[in-house]
């Protein structure tokens, strides 16, 4: 940006980088253990491999594989002031990876809903008809998904490379090199968004308004009694519940990032580009694009109607909370530790509250497990 007032003027860079870093290493963590569970969950109960299952798992891979190639290059320019490591082959290969994994994540995740949308309109509007598509075709559909998104990331594969600057190799786009016009990159960015996006998304929004209308509606001839009715209902409003409440989470995450992309690309007032509001708007809609990946498999465990899930869940929730206390603690005391401008007393009243958590939570959660049954 070419503004007067730059990134430092804005943020504190200190309590920046420590504050980003503890936030992404969390998110790491989180994103890790809990999409890998979630493929071992499914993969471990033969009961929970049905066609939602098998998508959702489809999801976990995609956020795993973003996870593991975002947030370690993440950590690195948090840390090196946005150089590039490691240098050379292996170094270019992740610089290109890195934003070739995150489209590819993005579109697979965004069709992976569309298909759970499309099952369960199928599902609750065609009660009486028997399942079209199999488990099997439904893997069929998702290497399909894979192909063509990887087909449409392409570019990321050729365009990225590694630029010298004063301060060492900066991974960097250079669309010109290999397509000539930088206008066509812009076109390209608005297709992509618009056609494996956006569309999508209304597409979900209308399957799930008409799934909405259809189940206050609906009484399925020849169903033996009332109960019966109550029961397949919970069954389908929990799925349901589970369904939207992930396609809201995904929308939430990406789309200010998608708008924010689409901004930057087509403004051309350069004093709103580098205002602070700007600024403090664009760290959000990175955080929350980035958070996706550890809040999906959350919203998994949370609206589960299996027990075994819900029991993995709840162990693995209270380990994030163990986690969250004590590094969330930590990390206040030393930002206000490192920052000297950040050493006021109404800082010092907040760590000193951050020590009392961390020590309830510890002697709490000790004293706990000691009056414990058995």
């Amino acid at each position: 940006m070419n503004g007067t007032q730059s990134m430092s003027s804005c943020f504190n860079p200190t309590a920046t980088r420590i504050g980003e870093t503890f936030a992404y290493c969390l998110l790491f963590v989180v994103s890790l253990a809990g999409n890998i569970l979630i493929g071992i969950i499914v993969y471990k109960e033969k009961a929970l491999r049905t066609p939602i299952n098998i998508l959702i798992v489809n999801m976990a891979i995609s956020d795993l594989l973003l996870s593991i190639i975002r947030f370690p290059a993440l950590f690195v320019r948090l840390n090196t002031a946005s150089h590039w490591l490691p240098s050379g082959p292996l170094g270019l290969a992740l610089c290109r990876l890195r934003y070739f994994a995150i489209d590819v994540s993005i579109v697979v995740s965004v069709q992976s809903l569309v298909l759970i949308a499309v099952n369960r309109f199928v599902a609750v509007v065609f009660p009486l008809r028997p399942s079209q598509i199999s488990s099997k075709q439904y893997r069929l559909f998702i290497l399909v998904i894979w192909i063509v998104t990887m087909a449409v990331s392409c570019p990321n594969l050729t365009t990225w490379k590694f630029v010298e600057n004063p301060e060492g190799l900066v991974c960097q786009r250079e669309w010109n090199d290999k397509f000539r016009e930088s206008s066509s990159f812009n076109i390209y960015a608005l297709v992509v968004i618009i056609v494996f996006m956006y569309v999508p998304l209304v597409l979900i929004a209308i399957l799930y308004f008409s799934i909405a209308v259809r189940i206050k509606s609906q009484k399925i001839p020849g169903e033996p009694s009332v109960n019966a009715r109550k029961q397949r209902l919970k069954r389908e409003r929990s799925v349901l519940k589970m369904s939207v409440a992930i396609v809201f989470v995904f929308a939430v995450c990406w789309l200010p990032f998608g708008i924010g992309s689409l901004l930057f690309r087509f403004s051309s007032d350069s004093a709103m580009m580098s205002s602070c509001a700007l600024q403090y708007s664009v760290h959000i809609a990175y955080f929350l694009a980035r958070s996706y990946c550890a809040v999906n498999p959350c919203i998994c465990f949370i609206f589960s109607s299996n027990y075994h899930v819900k029991r993995i869940g709840k162990t693995f929730f209270c380990g994030l909370l163990l986690v969250f206390s004590v590094s969330g603690s930590f990390f206040i005391a030393i930002i206000v530790y490192k920052t000297r401008s950040m050493r006021k007393l109404i800082n010092f009243f907040v760590v000193n509250m951050a020590i009392s958590d961390l020590l309830f939570f510890l002697f709490y959660n000790k004293q706990h497990k000691r009056s414990a049954p058995g």
